[in-house]
């Protein structure tokens, strides 16, 4: 099951894992909301580079989920479950992420 919720008015891509009874949300969602920024993945591309502890976090924690695209078609979105955002979020300098 996937879902698209509204965050600032602004979208959140989010699916169910069944299995693992947890939400997954889109990570490129998330980070633009939170800093604003044009370009999501060059933005967490350097976030990930100044951040260590992240960069290895990073391969283990935020899987390719079956996700709708901006043209609707179900693509692999990278994303993090609940305790996988809040760790990224605390790598995230910006006032909308206390």
């Amino acid at each position: 099951m996937s879902a698209i919720t509204l965050f600032e008015e602004k979208q959140v891509r989010r699916a169910r894992n069944q299995v693992e009874e947890k939400w997954y949300f889109s990570i490129d969602d998330v980070v633009e909301i939170l800093t604003g920024s044009i370009n999501v993945k060059d933005y967490i591309k350097k976030l990930r580079k100044r951040d260590p502890a992240l960069e290895v976090y990073w391969g283990t924690n935020c899987p390719l989920v079956a996700m709708p695209g901006a043209d609707g078609k179900i693509r692999p979105i990278r994303a993090a479950n609940t305790e996988g955002l809040l760790r990224l979020i605390q790598s995230i300098p910006s006032s909308k992420a206390k």
